[in-house]
């Protein structure tokens, strides 16, 4: 067994769309980035690149590279899922968190937690996300961006 943690950041943009962990959120503004930008998947994805020893998502699908550019993220999460398989491991387990002043994420982390579980091919139960703030401390509590985290658990086939 193997553990992978992954962490990314993205402030916040007006004009574009608000997805995290799959999901369309209604929401003022959205992540500035050169995918949609879904910083929850980013962290699942560099979690599950870590565990199995394969860099991280910034040197698989670079920010310079135009086939990337607005990608689906869960299109990246499914192409990790394929590599770490590959390379002879599957998921066991995710858990993660996204940190976040505003909006309020509660309402949506379960749909986030499915989309996580179908892109990974697990069961949802072994999937959990987790919203929290900063208590508007420091970038996130400032509301100039969001950040999260994932800690993946892989196993050899």
């Amino acid at each position: 067994m193997r553990v992978g943690h992954g962490y990314d950041v993205h402030r916040f943009k007006e004009g574009r769309n608000l997805v995290l962990g799959g999901v369309e959120i209604e929401y003022k503004l959205g992540l500035d980035g050169h995918s949609d930008a879904d910083v929850l998947l980013h962290a699942v994805a560099d979690s599950l690149l870590g565990a199995a020893g394969l860099g991280d998502i910034g040197r698989l699908y670079p920010d310079n590279d135009p086939k990337f550019e607005g990608i689906d993220s869960r299109v990246l999460l499914r192409d990790t899922v394929s590599r770490i398989k590959e390379k002879g491991y599957k998921v066991v387990n995710i858990d993660c968190t996204v940190i976040a002043q505003a909006p309020k994420l509660s309402p949506y982390v379960e749909t986030m937690a499915e989309n996580i579980a179908a892109d990974v091919g697990v069961d949802p139960d072994f999937v959990n996300v987790k919203a929290t703030t900063e208590e508007h401390l420091g970038f996130t509590g400032k509301m100039e961006g969001i950040s999260a985290h994932a800690v993946s658990l892989i196993d050899k086939i």
